[in-house]
């Protein structure tokens, strides 16, 4: 009985021991990169309880640290329990270079290291920074290529409360301007003084060279005025009084493309990325059976505008294509925009045999590097077998053996005895018959194997509809499309309506058919491109016909 107990005590013990499995802490920062004397912060995560509370003194040689705060947060998801606990340190550098977070100890558990760029203080600003309110503005590169990206960073500097302010957005003729994500708020010090600052980035992209100058920002503001309260009324307006500031003027020297750039369109960008999916595999194709290619092309300190068409190369005739509209998009970060542009192109064989795709390249200009380089796609190889069921071609003999005696005869001066020149006869004669038997046996069986099929009725209607559908698809006509999707879907398969119809398609035709639905019955009218909707409608079919073709050669379950 004592045994039990012990055992019992032993289980009940360990239930309470905690897990030995190290506690993960990682670091993180609120900016990129900062300035020295600009508070910042080190935000350490982990994803547990750690072993003993942190020791931040290592981070003393390279930070001052000014302040700190904890947090946590628990969950229960699925049955099993998480929480993450977070210390928040406000530091400032304290001198400039790439510093290095050293690992901190939390008793037996150790955050990652981690590192911040910090940059030196610019002596020179053209702004009184004895000011209680001024704006700094700075570009970069202020040499740059046309059409290349030039970060323009607008701060505002404050240690007064406002209440309300305006500024206008940076004004520069011919050049394409984009605001880069959210404003992001802290503090620094200058000369010893406390301000607040608020940073707002723009990418600001020159389309023609020259000296060009990015005209002064005016900043409107409605700075809190610290007066004696007014004790005639409890609830009295705030008093403010109103200022205006303006920034210096920033002038670019942009510069025109290099001679050594050779491409066709010029493309400047920091990075760019070209590459190639195939929704199947493109060595084992079948005549009729579409394949869908999707090319992407990615581009870092670039508009969406100045990416060129990747599917430009010419292919064999006998592989017909379907491009859809190129999907085009544009992500706005801190550091700069990038491009995206997407083209997907439906391949569909109508021979067998081996075909080769030009290889794909980009010229692009690199702006960091400043040389030309070429992003490239090999040339691919398509591999296209006979379509599932295809039976090739019979054999039909020839009798080129009727003529043979003959020529040996014209080419030998000598003549043949009597009785070879019979064998060769009758030779002759017994080919002639074998090939005779053999027209007649092709002739016989001809009607059986390819007759004259003259269409019904119903097929006729059914051609119709899909005639009129490539027409209002051709020309737009979202209502006529409607109508001979309609009459398309009754006829095939009884479905009355644009929703039963998108469920008896594959997802790309319903999806294309969902989007005109919305197009005719949306609250707001919105154009429609009819061109997608038939080319999925096509591939649908074929993909119809391959599935039937597959089906025909199962055999029946049961026999009777």
């Amino acid at each position: 009985m004592n045994a039990i107990k012990k055992l019992f005590l032993l289980l009940l013990l360990l239930n309470f021991v905690p897990d030995a499995v190290a506690a993960q802490i990682d670091v993180s920062f609120d900016r990129s990169s900062v300035s020295l004397n600009e508070a910042f912060q080190i935000i350490f995560t982990a994803n547990g309880t750690p072993d003993n509370d942190p020791d931040f003194s290592p981070l003393e040689q390279d930070f001052e640290i000014l302040g700190q705060s904890q947090s946590s947060n628990s969950s229960w998801i699925n049955g099993q329990s998480s929480k993450t606990i977070q210390w928040t340190l406000n530091v400032m550098a304290k001198h400039p270079g790439s510093l290095v977070v050293p690992p901190v100890k939390f008793g037996d558990d150790v955050s990652l290291p981690a590192s911040i760029l910090v940059t030196q203080v610019i002596a020179n600003k053209a702004v009184d920074t004895g000011d209680d309110l001024f704006l700094d503005v700075e570009a970069s590169p202020q040499s740059p290529y046309v059409q290349s990206q030039v970060l323009y960073t607008v701060r505002l500097y404050r240690r007064v409360e406002i209440a309300q302010a305006g500024l206008n957005e940076p004004e520069l003729g011919d050049a394409v301007i984009e605001k880069l994500g959210d404003d992001t708020n802290y503090n620094t010090q200058i000369d010893g003084v406390n301000y607040l600052v608020t940073e707002r980035k723009y990418a600001i992209f020159p389309q023609k060279s020259g000296s060009v100058t990015i005209k002064p920002l005016v900043l409107t503001a409605e700075v809190v005025a610290h007066s004696r309260p007014n004790f005639n009324g409890f609830f009295n307006s705030q008093t403010t009084r109103t200022k205006k500031i303006l920034s210096k003027a920033v002038t670019l020297d942009v510069k025109p493309a290099p001679a050594a750039f050779t491409g066709r369109h010029w493309l400047s960008a920091e990075q760019l990325v070209l590459k190639e999916e195939w929704s199947g595999d493109n060595q084992q194709m079948r005549v009729g059976e579409p394949l869908t290619r999707t090319l992407t092309l990615l581009a870092k300190g670039a508009t969406v505008g100045q990416l060129p068409e990747i599917n430009a190369v010419k292919i064999d005739d006998r592989l017909k294509t379907y491009p859809d509209q190129p999907v085009l998009q544009e992500q706005k970060k801190p550091e700069g925009l990038i491009a995206f542009r997407e083209e997907k192109i439906a391949i569909i064989p109508s021979k067998a045999g081996f075909y080769k795709l030009p290889a794909i390249e980009i010229p692009w200009f690199n702006s960091q590097s400043q040389k030309m380089e070429v992003a490239k796609i090999p040339e691919a190889s398509i591999t296209v077998m006979e379509a599932a069921g295809t039976q090739p071609a019979p054999f039909v003999p020839a009798a080129p053996a009727v003529q043979q005696p003959q020529q040996a005869e014209e080419a030998a001066p000598v003549t043949n005895p009597p009785q070879q020149q019979n064998v060769w006869l009758w030779v002759s004669v017994f080919l002639a018959i074998g090939w005779l038997a053999t027209l007649v046996y092709f002739l016989a069986k001809r009607p059986a194997k390819k007759p004259v099929v003259e269409k019904t009725e119903p097929e006729i209607r059914l051609a119709d509809s899909v005639k009129k559908l490539k027409k209002a698809c051709m020309d737009n006509n979202a209502a006529a499309a409607k109508d001979a999707l309609l009459a398309w879907g009754r006829q095939k398969s009884g479905a009355a309506s644009l929703s039963a119809i998108a469920e008896l398609s594959d997802a790309r035709l319903r999806d294309e058919i969902l989007l005109l639905n919305q197009v005719l019955y949306g609250k707001t009218a919105e154009p429609w491109q009819g061109k997608k909707l038939f080319q999925a409608f096509v591939e649908n079919k074929a993909r119809e016909k391959i599935a039937a073709t597959k089906d025909d050669k199962l055999e029946p379950l049961y026999r009777l």
